[in-house]
């Protein structure tokens, strides 16, 4: 007996194929040679005279318009079976109607799940047309239910706060939710609640560790100071949104910048009182007798005495009254490590180092410091590739906007060169851990790509100069150090020079499944600088500035990678002359120098279409200190 088969027009989360395979059982194609008894034939259609509505921005709805119409896609014989499923995923919320939808092929008849205006107000109000804020609809979700899961009696203030303290281990925000789903701007019931229903983290297990509990403390130390931060920047988020989201430039930066810079300022400069917090939480709560939670919550209750609002308006007016945005999209990575170089192997076990105060960050997932630490990218580097949540001894690394792991999926952290170097010196000062290294990136133009030129020696020693970590030796000759400690070298494809290296970042992680081409959202190359020695005192903005003017008036391209050195004999030789160079620097000519700034001032005078982003005044200022830094490098070294 032949099972009753329809046809369906879908246009909303269903049009992600993993979640119509996880609902239906099946799969969807464009391709008719791909059809099988597992995978359905689709088609782009249009539904006529109804308009497609997101007032939560979570869930699409289709409400009758008879002025418009929703593109999606008509998937044919759908078996009865998996439209049970269907039914079941779509709720009350939805009539499954029939339709007549549009195709290439001609009008189809098919079934849809299309809501009413009635059912629209009664859910969303009279203005159900509008949108809300996706975050803010999220949370209200995510909230109600922690709240379902607490069990009957627990609606007391320390039941609150033990939601709250779970929704900081969960990491229940963008990151976990919503950049899961950019690619269908929709986050199901299944979906969060698989995403919420795990396991509460414990620390019980490292208790009977013998190497971990010489460490146990100092972890503990940096969880209260993280969830103190967090706590300050969600407070600060939700006191000034507005003020915030206006000063936000666009909305494919990072929105947390700003709030985060606020937040660790606050903490920073209030440093005694959070040292004393710690102090007291460590005497007053033995770890052997208290779990995770437990800390985390004395934390979030900590934070309540410590936010100021007059505090926090006055960070604010601070950084309004110093905002310098421009047009360029930028970003910063930090690597800290209490062992330096030698942090990653072979150079940590033929050095014998070992980190005192965190073991190289070993213990970083047990005490889920990649989720208390995500508003900023936190993550360790062992430098092997790997993205895994095992244990490993690294770099701690720091990212504001990294939105995963692997860092494929981002947002330009701002496009201002002075927030981005405030954010850079907070996080030092914040972490307490010694500063390694700094990767500076800046997004390419579309017309930059496949178009970039190998930087002039001269250029490349100017940059080492201004942030190659010029540094003396015993023997009070001065090295580029970065370049002295082979910090920027690698030898696993022949030897290379990683001082810049292009790669591309997307907001959306992942491909089409079902036509087999790249995502509709937009992906982006950006330039990455990796010569940089980061420090507790430096300036960077200066160099943040050069970098940015260098980049759009001459267009780098990677520096140096194996394959240019093996095709070209004039880069060889340059780069034996650079290794010499950093050993032993000379002096930079004035020349040099001068094409230098020329090409630095050329590219922030044009950066708004052959017109300046910036004001004059502070272009002057940054060509003013890279001038004054160089010449001063140059009076250092010995003819």
């Amino acid at each position: 007996m032949n099972e009753e088969k329809v046809n369906l027009f879908i246009y909303g989360s269903l049009r992600e194929p993993a979640i119509f395979k996880s609902v239906s059982g099946l799969s969807f194609t464009l391709k008719p040679a791909q059809v099988n008894s597992e995978t359905l034939l689709a088609e782009p259609a249009l539904l006529p005279y109804y308009r497609k509505l997101s007032p939560d921005n979570v869930y699409f709805y289709a409400v009758a318009n008879s002025s418009s119409k929703i593109e999606g896609f008509l998937i044919h014989d759908v078996p009865a079976r998996a439209m049970a499923e269907i039914d079941r995923y779509e709720g009350k919320r939805y009539d499954r109607e029939t339709v007549q939808v549009n195709t290439a092929n001609g009008p189809i008849e098919a079934r849809a799940y299309l809501a009413t205006h009635e059912s629209m107000k009664k859910h969303f109000g009279d203005r159900f047309h509008v949108n809300l804020i996706h975050e803010l609809w999220l949370r209200k979700r995510i909230e109600k239910f922690i709240k379902k899961r607490t069990r009957p009696g627990e609606r007391t203030a320390d039941a609150e706060l033990e939601r709250q303290a779970d929704r900081e281990l969960l990491a229940t925000t963008e990151r976990d939710l919503v950049i899961s789903h950019y690619g269908s701007d929709a986050v199901s019931d299944y979906y969060l609640e698989h995403e919420l229903d795990r396991p509460r983290p414990s620390i019980k297990h490292l208790y009977n560790e013998p190497k971990a509990r010489a460490f146990i403390k100092n972890y503990l130390a940096l969880v209260i100071k993280q969830v103190l931060l967090n706590q300050l920047e969600e407070k600060i988020q939700s006191r000034y949104r507005f003020e915030l989201e206006h000063m936000r430039t666009s909305e494919r930066y990072f929105k947390r910048s700003v709030s985060m810079l606020m937040a660790l300022q606050m903490i920073n400069a209030n440093s005694s009182a959070v040292d004393l917090i710690i102090k007291e939480c460590l005497e007053t709560m033995p770890y052997g007798k208290y779990d995770l939670i437990d800390y985390v919550k004395y934390a979030i209750r900590a934070s309540r005495s410590i936010f100021d609002t007059r505090v926090a308006q006055a960070h604010l007016n601070r950084i309004r009254s110093n905002f310098q945005p421009g047009l360029l999209p930028l970003g910063a990575e930090l690597e800290l490590s209490n062992l330096g170089s030698s942090t990653v192997e072979p150079q940590r076990s033929a050095k014998k180092r070992i980190d005192p105060i965190y073991d190289g960050f070993r213990y970083f997932h047990d005490f889920r410091l990649d989720v208390l630490s995500w508003k900023l990218g936190g993550y360790i580097d062992d430098h092997s590739g790997s993205t895994d949540y095992a244990r490993r001894v690294g770099f701690l690394e720091l990212a504001p906007g990294r939105l995963n792991v692997a860092g494929e999926l981002s947002r330009p952290a701002t496009a201002d060169p002075w927030l981005l170097n405030q954010l850079i010196s907070e996080i030092v000062i914040f972490y307490n851990v010694i500063p390694h290294s700094l990767h500076l990136s800046f997004q390419l133009q579309k017309n930059q790509i496949g178009n970039q030129k190998v930087l002039p020696l001269g250029f490349v020693k100017c940059l080492l100069m201004l942030g190659g970590g010029l540094e003396q030796k015993n023997t009070g000759r001065l090295w580029v150090s970065r370049m002295g400690y082979d910090e920027i070298t690698q030898h696993e494809y022949g030897e290379e020079l990683v001082f810049a290296r292009t790669s591309k970042r997307s907001w959306f992680l992942g491909e089409d499944e079902i036509a087999d081409k790249p995502p509709i959202q937009a992906t982006t190359y950006i330039q990455q600088y990796k010569f940089i020695r980061l420090e507790k005192r430096a300036n960077y903005e200066p160099l943040i500035l050069c970098l940015k003017g260098l980049q759009l008036a001459y267009n780098p391209a990677d520096y140096l990678s194996a394959e240019q050195l093996k095709g070209s004999k004039k880069l060889q030789q340059q780069y034996e002359e650079l290794k010499k160079w950093a050993a032993e620097p000379t002096q930079i000519s004035p020349q040099t120098i001068s094409t230098f700034l020329r090409m630095v001032q050329s590219g922030l005078m044009n950066e708004r279409h052959y017109h300046p982003a910036h004001k004059l005044h502070y272009i002057d200022w940054a060509l003013s200190a890279i001038d004054v830094q160089l010449r001063m490098s140059n009076r250092k070294i010995k003819k």
